[in-house]
């Protein structure tokens, strides 16, 4: 039988279904081969060579696939349809014919399929083709590039900036966006400007807003009223004159649908709308691709197959009727910058299968089905209509000029079915709508009083504060309000760019041409995942790491973190794969200038380096003081320089050039942030305890509490950590003194009589046998409890430490599952549900796949814990679960006669 290849289990039972027993459909999980992270990887004085390697987890599935060789001698590489599959395709076909799997008699061949569908399956099984060695060179060189940056500037990185992790090509571009984003915030300056509004009658009693655009015959801008008082003349302008309309436009419009998605659109989509991440996305649009309802979802084109664009009409038109059904096809024009790499957009593979008709459980599955079918649909249908409508009022003499915008749907069109998200919250005047409003109408202020003003306005009649300015002004927080109440002022001020989403930082990859799609989901995550990045309200907020990474790169390798260089690496890379260009001279180019710029750092001093950051960030660490005296003048001893200092630990903080002298320390930051905690520099002083004072203070490792003062004879006084839990401004003497008293013997062990101890480690409450015997140096086990530290007892205790040592493969207790879910339907064997240190999992034999933080336990089927487990044991190389054998029947031998 001819043997099929893809990278997964699922893909591969899927696709083993449409091509029936006459084939062998196996999995290679993945990629078989990596560049080993060792130095020499890639040879530059050599032509580039890569050393590539076989990882310990695939070289049984490397020896499955070459085994299964054995029957038959046809190979066909089905794996996904981008470079990256491409890739996993040539290393697959390299690792076999050097373990001489794969001979010259043997027939291999590459098929690719944009869905898995059984139609578009047995097409692509007709249509075979060699593999694509532009897109594995183009792969090649990226690989290669990342590598060389890698793991030449982070140890760079190591050297000079203690507590750094690592770099990247295109994370730390990625990352630098941020960081200046965050800058920009931090140095806005808001500007104050006013805007004037009335609330205006029709001669039916029917009301609508308007906005003051001309005063005294002058056309307004958004500044020109910049103070209160000019809001105050400009409301009494409008209260004290007749209005009428002057003009009544009606102008048709029309809003056409969005392109259907691609890689980068989705994540944004996906973020808007339902608060996905990058990576949780893409993982649930591979499921839904493995199980073959949607196209490939790695992709950055936007065209549409035509017969899909035939399925999309017919849907629209039995959903729907003709009358949302535009005369032609819509035609969307693919965006890549390399069609040779775009695919299809991603799209359902049946339209008529609406998400009510998913087979799934798993909600992010069906919410993001739901999304694409919508949007794929919605890209066939007619425009909306629109009238959108603009009146002019004006004063006789010319001296005031109001406008009132809105709009009306005709026509719903697309928008039935589905509207674009926004990134910022729309605040468009258009999409109001109008009562009648007619030519020459009078335009009187509305009698309704201040109440529904101040509504209109989005403030309340209890926030108006009595005492006008003047001239019977009412005056409220951020606006003015006439005497009648009908015309108000409001008070703005400019907003700071806001900060990055997911879905915002992937667009603006995208518009600078950084990375590529298959590479946004994995870049976005690194960068948390480095701690280089916090993710707050869907907001991406820089950490401490971040900025002197970003700091760092900026001022000595400017070049390899700026947009324009990383946007024409990705154009050059491109152009390998359309084989316009050679992947070993885009290489040489970079490394002989990129290694230069390596060199020129060796002689870097740590304090250069620090001195440099701490005048890069000076705005944000060292702002000027109210006082006027010198920003890095040291507070406490007012003689020593403020300089930012690093830990090994890779936590960084400010502290006094005249130390030891000065120990003044402050979080690393602007100033206030210590004194906004309440713990001052010096420390809290929460009283005394056998006539040493206890206080707390926050370290650069944390809030702690500590006895006594540092002097000269006592240079280390007892301290201790505060925990997570306890709120450190909250803390009181009695409390304070009994982590001070830790670790706390609770006795001698019964069995040795080694003594066993309570402690708070860093990882939380502990408890600890140094049991002498022991060659790992003694036994710890968990507390679940802070308070336990004191409380638990010996027989507690004991029974912890065995259950500890059971699970390292002693005898003990099980751990008890949260749930049990029964037994695999398919291999057989206990599936619960257990309670782990970082969150519940799902286990089954010798897997534990964790569950989505976003995913109730309570709520995990056995449909979704079966599909977990093939994910995990598919990135980990762990034996995925096989079908239960048939159960046969035992044959009783025949025993023999001797014949007499």
């Amino acid at each position: 039988m001819p043997v099929v290849v893809v990278e997964s289990p699922a893909k591969a039972k899927t696709i083993n279904k449409y091509l029936g027993s006459d084939f062998t459909v196996l999995a290679s999980y993945g990629h078989v081969r990596d560049l080993p992270p060792k130095d020499g990887s890639v040879d530059p004085e050599h032509g580039f060579e890569m050393l590539w390697e076989i990882a310990s987890d695939s070289r049984k599935h490397v020896k499955a696939i070459a085994d299964a060789l054995k029957d038959d001698d046809t190979l066909i590489l089905a794996t996904d349809p981008d470079r990256e599959g491409e890739a996993i395709s040539w290393h697959l076909q390299e690792a076999l014919t050097k373990r001489k799997a794969i001979k010259k008699s043997t027939d291999v061949s590459r098929v690719v399929f944009n869905a898995i569908t059984k139609s578009a399956v047995t097409e692509a099984m007709k249509n075979p083709r060699d593999v694509d060695m532009e897109l594995v060179e183009a792969y090649l060189a990226r690989r290669a590039l990342d590598y060389l940056v890698g793991f030449n500037l982070s140890p760079v990185l190591w050297r000079k900036l203690p507590g750094a992790k690592s770099a990247g090509r295109v994370q730390s571009v990625c990352l630098r966006l941020i960081v200046e984003r965050e800058m920009e915030i931090e140095a806005f300056d808001p500007r104050e400007y006013w805007s004037v509004r009335a609330v205006l009658e029709t001669p039916r009693g029917q009301t609508y807003e308007a906005r003051l655009t001309e005063l005294a015959g002058k056309k307004l801008d958004k500044f020109d009223l910049a103070t209160a008082e000019a809001a105050e003349l400009a409301v009494q302008a409008v209260t004290s004159r007749k209005l009428s309309v002057t003009s009544v436009e009606a102008k048709p419009g029309t809003r056409n649908p969005s392109a259907p998605f691609m890689t980068s659109t989705l994540q944004q989509e996906a973020s808007r709308k339902f608060g996905f991440g990058a990576r949780q996305t893409m993982s649930t649009a591979q499921r839904l691709y493995e199980a073959g309802y949607i196209t490939y979802m790695r992709t950055d084109g936007i065209d549409m197959a035509p017969e899909a664009v035939t399925m999309a009409r017919d849907a629209i038109k039995e959903r729907f009727g003709a009358a949302y059904l535009p005369d032609s096809p819509r035609i969307y024009k693919n965006k890549a910058k390399n069609a040779q790499e775009a695919h299809e957009c991603i799209r359902p593979t049946e339209m008529s299968r609406a998400p009510e008709d998913l087979k799934v459980t798993e909600p992010d599955q069906r919410k993001l089905y739901d999304l694409i079918w919508k949007r794929t649909l919605a890209s066939q249908m007619a425009a909306a209509r629109l009238e959108r409508t603009t009146v002019e009022i004006g004063s006789p003499d010319g001296q005031v000029a109001l406008r009132a915008t809105g709009q009306v749907v005709v026509f719903d069109g697309f928008m039935k079915v589905y509207t674009e998200g926004q990134d910022e919250e729309s605040t468009a005047e258009d999409e109001r709508r109008l009562p009648q409003i007619g030519q020459g109408d009078p335009a009187p202020l509305h009698k309704g009083g201040m109440e529904a003003a101040f509504a209109k306005a989005g403030s309340r009649e209890d926030d108006v504060v009595e005492a006008a300015p003047t001239g019977g002004m009412q005056q409220g927080p951020g606006g003015l309000l006439s005497e009648n109440g009908a015309v108000f002022g409001q008070q703005h001020f400019t907003q700071p760019p806001p900060r990055y989403t997911e879905a915002t930082l992937v667009k603006r990859m995208e518009e600078l041409g950084i990375g590529r799609p298959s590479t946004y989901a994995s870049i976005v995550t690194t960068i948390q995942d480095r701690g280089y990045v916090t993710k707050d309200k869907n907001r991406l907020i820089p950490e401490d790491k971040g900025r002197l990474v970003t700091a760092f790169l900026v001022n000595y390798f400017r070049k390899y973190v700026g947009y324009d260089f990383t946007a024409d690496l990705e154009n050059q890379l491109d152009e390998v794969s359309a084989g316009d260009r050679n992947y070993k001279d885009v290489l040489d180019r970079f490394w002989r200038d990129f290694s230069a710029a390596i060199a020129e750092t060796s002689e870097l001093r740590i304090t250069e380096v620090l001195e440099k950051i701490n005048e890069v960030l000076a705005p944000h660490l060292f702002p000027p003081r109210e006082d006027g005296k010198p920003p890095r003048l040291c507070p406490n001893c007012e003689i020593g320089q403020l300089s930012m200092r690093t830990a090994r630990s890779g936590g960084a903080f400010i502290g006094c050039s005249n130390y030891p002298e000065c120990r003044y320390t402050r979080p690393f930051g602007p100033p206030g942030m210590e004194e906004a905690s309440g713990i001052p520099p010096e420390g809290k002083l929460l009283g005394e305890d056998g006539g040493d004072e206890i206080r707390v203070f926050k370290g650069r490792f944390g809030p702690y509490v500590q006895r006594g003062a540092v002097t000269e004879e006592n240079k280390k006084p007892p301290r201790q950590s505060i925990p997570k839990s306890w709120v450190p401004e909250e803390l009181e003497l009695d409390k304070a003194v009994m982590l001070l008293s830790l670790p706390r013997q609770i006795g001698l062990h019964p069995d040795d009589g080694v003594p066993v101890w309570a402690n708070i480690g860093r990882y939380g409450p502990y408890l600890k046998h140094a049991d002498s015997t022991s060659d790992r140096g003694g036994t710890n086990a968990n507390l679940e409890d802070i308070e336990e530290v004191w409380t638990v007892g010996m027989n507690r205790a004991v029974q912890l430490l065995a259950e500890k040592v059971a699970s390292r493969g002693g005898r003990g207790a099980a751990a008890k599952p949260l749930r049990e879910l029964g037994e695999h339907p398919e291999a057989g064997g206990p599936v619960n549900i257990m309670k782990g240190k970082y969150g519940p999992y799902v286990k089954w034999e010798k897997i534990n796949a964790t569950i989505p933080k976003e995913t109730d336990p309570e709520q995990v089927t056995m449909e979704m814990a079966v599909q977990l487990i093939e994910e995990r044991a598919a990135k980990s190389g762990k034996k995925a679960p096989a079908k239960k054998k048939a159960a046969t029947k035992k044959k009783t031998a025949a025993k023999k006669t001797s014949a007499k």
